[in-house]
């Protein structure tokens, strides 16, 4: 009898735990908006927010933006607020399988996972562990496609006291989704016997002093297996391993460092993780289609355009910001010899994906203020259309304390012709050699 009540008990447990986060709870996370968009004070499309009136606008703001709108150094444009509607396909598979997920006794670990978000329901102050499953949603979220292709991918440091472009770098950038994926092949890539989770392969094309130095990051399951990083130098027609320490490193001489990729590119077990709470503060997502393009870069064979480039340098992107619902995220660094002290990071809380992100330097000074501009799917290249993944569009790293920058501008798209497995292999570096 006590067996049974036993039993009885649990199935309740968890059809409680399932309506908290049922259909309902579904639908609140994939669409914030249901009962309306945000609004603020004064605060609509068309504004311009400069150093004369930010005063009025620093709660719709997150603090870098305040910083940087105040020196003068970028004007903000204001536009609508719009749906950033997540594939259909991770929406069903949060239905399916989100009750069984739960944290497990360990930063880092994470139990029950299949597909989808993992934790929909809205986050909690109260739950000390509430930061840490938001860094899971963003790990395994919509930004997480199962294939990508970011080619070309262009780099420019600038240095902001005198305006000047000191370097133009031409990248390709790969992603590859090895399990829990939504697309075929589904649900893991065949034959990944070391249990990858993903991979990033890069390779640098222009200019001719670094042309052929390749770059590949391994990424396991487990997320306290460190990843497997390699860079390939063809001067010395070597690949040699990087360093866990290498990550934190200055990427190639510019403001990015590998752990920056995509907003954070590293192991959640490598953070201590605390929800600050949500707001709603202008994010730069918009309609590729409708921005300002720049004039100054090769035409692609398609007509595509790269985003324009604005403010002080030319380091910041010529975009419109909508006010949207945003998680903020404090990751402080367990390593004691990391670089910086934490990284506040400002999740969009329809999408998951880490838009803006303000790093502090050892002393618990602002140090880098990155911006990732997000274009709608369906505004963007034909391939993305429809794809339900906001589409990395424009970066913006820049060095607070140095007054440099980098900037990026992209053409991506979903790519599973490219992407083929043996491309993630340290193998392929030593045949594209």
């Amino acid at each position: 009898m006590k067996s049974k009540m036993m039993v009885m008990l649990a199935v309740a447990a968890l059809m409680s735990v399932t309506a908290a986060f049922g259909d309902d709870g579904v639908d609140a996370s994939f669409n914030p908006y249901r009962q309306g968009f945000p609004a603020f004070p004064g605060l609509a499309p068309g504004l311009q927010i400069s150093k004369a009136n930010v005063d009025q606008f620093v709660d719709a703001l997150d603090p870098g933006m305040v910083n940087v709108v105040r020196n003068g150094w970028y004007e903000i444009k204001v536009g609508p607020t719009t749906q950033f509607a997540v594939n259909e396909k991770y929406v069903a598979a949060t239905r399916k399988y989100a009750a069984s997920v739960k944290l497990g006794p360990n930063v880092g670990d994470l139990e029950g996972y299949v597909a989808g978000r993992p934790f929909p329901q809205e986050p909690d102050l109260k739950d000390p562990r509430a930061g840490e499953k938001l860094a899971w949603n963003y790990k395994h979220g919509a930004s997480g496609e199962d294939n990508a292709s970011v080619n070309p991918f262009y780099w420019r440091y600038r240095d902001m006291r005198t305006g000047k472009v000191e370097r133009t770098v031409k990248f390709s950038f790969h992603f590859l989704r090895f399990k829990h994926r939504l697309t075929e092949p589904a649900p893991e890539v065949p034959g990944n016997a070391s249990n990858m989770l993903m991979a990033i392969y890069a390779r640098v094309y222009d200019p001719q002093d670094i042309k052929g130095i390749q770059l590949l990051i391994q990424r396991y399951e487990d997320d306290h297996k460190l990843d497997d990083s390699y860079m390939f130098l063809p001067m010395t027609r070597r690949v040699r391993r990087l360093a866990p320490a290498q990550t934190t490193d200055a990427f190639l001489g510019s403001d990015a460092m590998i752990e920056d990729f995509k907003g954070y590119n590293a192991a959640i077990s490598d953070m201590k993780w605390t929800y600050k709470g949500m707001r709603n503060v202008l994010l730069p997502m918009y309609n590729h289609n409708e921005m300002k393009f720049e004039t100054d870069l090769p035409a692609e064979s398609d007509g595509y355009k790269f985003v324009g480039l604005t403010g002080m340098a030319g380091c910041f992107p010529d975009v419109t910001w909508q006010l949207r619902k945003t998680y903020v995220l404090e990751a402080v660094p367990v390593r004691t010899d990391h670089p910086i002290s934490k990284r506040i990071f400002y999740l969009d809380a329809q999408t998951m994906m880490i838009v803006r992100g303000l790093a502090y330097d050892r002393r618990g000074e602002l140090w880098k203020n990155g911006t990732l501009g997000m274009s709608h799917p369906d505004a963007h290249l034909p391939a993305n259309k429809g794809t339900g993944t906001p589409v990395d569009d424009v970066f913006s790293a820049v060095d607070m304390q140095a007054m440099h920058c980098t900037t990026g501008q992209f053409k991506t798209q979903g790519d599973a012709t490219t992407n083929k497995p043996s491309m993630f292999q340290v193998q392929y570096m030593r045949n594209e050699s």
